[in-house]
């Protein structure tokens, strides 16, 4: 496939116009590769593992939620010369879909309420609330993670979901109007669980997003390269 096929169909899943006003300039094509396109890989983030298999699978296009050039580059050096390098060499392109893809029906948050089985989804600013009857323990074990609870949580009828570092003051009072009962996101910040009007449970950013890369990867018949950071227990 021509480079510029695969791009219009990946903004076909995620239209640009999606995106946060933060993400200007850093989603879509942020590394040109070679234009004829033959196999594509999908993973979360663009990591060493990431990057070693989509060279060794022959991938024109690695397609990632979270860009490894978030600030402006001024130099080529260091870690993130070692990391796309191999990219560089093996002609790869790189393309960013990250808010468009977390607010682009089928996208991210929608994997995410489809894996937790929610039903009559609605639509937050970012994020979905839904019913259901599931505890912490059900949702840990639906997305393959640990997860860590703020306030007293019981079982839920009804949920909201953000996939990323979603736990901010004013999308967590807009689930509570919508009658959430808890709200699930990634990276409590000490400030906002102070002062949260709903209990939360906190996931791993990985296990709340990787989901709907999967689901990407499955839907195109793309490769899926898995690639959870560790979290071991203490001993």
């Amino acid at each position: 496939m021509r480079r510029e096929d695969l791009v219009r169909e990946l903004e076909r899943h995620a239209p640009p116009g999606l995106a946060d006003p933060e993400d200007a300039g850093r989603i879509g094509l942020v590394m040109e590769g070679t234009g004829d396109v033959g196999g594509t890989c999908v993973a979360l983030d663009v990591t060493p593992k990431v990057v070693t298999r989509a060279v060794e699978a022959g991938a024109g296009m690695l397609v990632v939620h979270h860009t490894p050039l978030y600030e402006p580059v001024t130099s080529l050096t260091g870690p993130l010369a070692r990391l796309v390098a191999p990219l560089l060499a093996g002609n790869v392109n790189l393309y960013v879909m990250h808010t468009n893809f977390d607010r682009a029906p089928g996208g991210i948050n929608d994997a995410l309420a489809e894996l937790l089985g929610l039903r009559n989804p609605e639509a937050m600013d970012l994020g979905i609330v839904g019913d259901c009857d599931l505890d912490a323990r059900e949702i840990a074990k639906l997305i393959g993670g640990q997860v860590r609870l703020w306030g007293k949580v019981g079982r839920i009828s009804r949920l909201a979901v953000v996939g990323g570092s979603g736990f901010d003051p004013v999308r967590i009072e807009e689930a509570a109007r919508k009658g959430a009962e808890a709200f699930l996101s990634a990276e409590m910040k000490h400030h906002v669980a102070r002062s949260i009007s709903i209990p939360c449970i906190e996931a791993t950013h990985y296990a709340l997003e990787a989901p709907g890369m999967r689901r990407l990867a499955d839907r195109m018949g793309w490769e899926f390269i898995d690639d959870p950071p560790e979290i071991s227990p203490l001993p």
